[in-house]
């Protein structure tokens, strides 16, 4: 479970990025968040990854408040999580198998383990047949499936995913929102930030909706509405 308690993040005084919000994510939901640029979602991923710290309030995750506890542990913590970036970042001289690979090796796991594991969730993700390309021959929705399948390898209990279809065609954004569902749907939490009201208003799914750094609707089944 993720929980914000009063969660407040005030760059100077006439930059408040996050102004007291409280909410909370149940595991295996699929969270769409959504609102203008400056509204208030990346500073609010970035306060769950640990990457800001608040100004008030709390960040729970899994019980834990990520922001009181030691650097190791939050090391651990991170491990529970994924992230899906618009812009790939794909090691570019390591192929397809050594990109996801990499995650696992930098997570400790073993030879065995990555060379059980990159194969599955390559097929899963539909690159069964890329392993030894590197990034620069691959398409667009190629490389964000490769940045997805990175993401899951070490089987992280949620997965945040930053504008993941911003640099795609329709076709790929699709392929791409089908593979975030199907991993939903093996039980991993999602939290999906994105402008596309075509993606919204398909998925059916929670959204909460950001406005001046306010959750301004929290609709279990909603739509883009702005």
């Amino acid at each position: 479970m993720i929980y914000f308690d009063k969660v407040s993040k005030i760059y100077s005084k006439n930059s408040i990025a996050i102004d007291e919000i409280s909410f909370t994510i149940e595991p295996q939901e699929f969270i769409s968040l959504v609102g203008q640029s400056g509204a208030g979602k990346t500073t609010l991923l970035k306060l769950l990854l640990a990457e800001e710290a608040p100004t008030g309030g709390k960040v729970f995750f899994e019980s834990v408040n990520i922001h009181s506890i030691s650097r190791g542990k939050l090391t651990e913590v991170r491990r529970k999580i994924g992230v899906v970036f618009q812009d790939f970042r794909l090691l570019p001289n390591k192929t397809v198998f050594e990109n996801i690979a990499f995650a696992m090796e930098a997570a400790g796991k073993k030879d065995e383990d990555i060379r059980n594991d990159v194969p599955q969730v390559m097929d899963l993700v539909g690159l069964e047949d890329k392993g030894w390309r590197f990034p620069r021959e691959l398409s667009g929705g190629e490389r964000q499936r490769v940045a997805i399948a990175r993401a899951i390898v070490n089987q992280p209990d949620l997965i945040i995913a930053d504008e993941p279809t911003g640099n795609l065609d329709p076709l790929n954004t699709w392929e791409i929102i089908n593979i975030l569902k199907k991993v939903n749907e093996l039980g991993t939490t999602i939290i999906l930030a994105t402008h596309n009201k075509g993606i919204i208003d398909s998925l059916n799914r929670r959204v909460i909706t950001l406005e001046g750094g306010r959750i301004t609707r929290d609709d279990k089944e909603g739509r883009y509405i702005l």
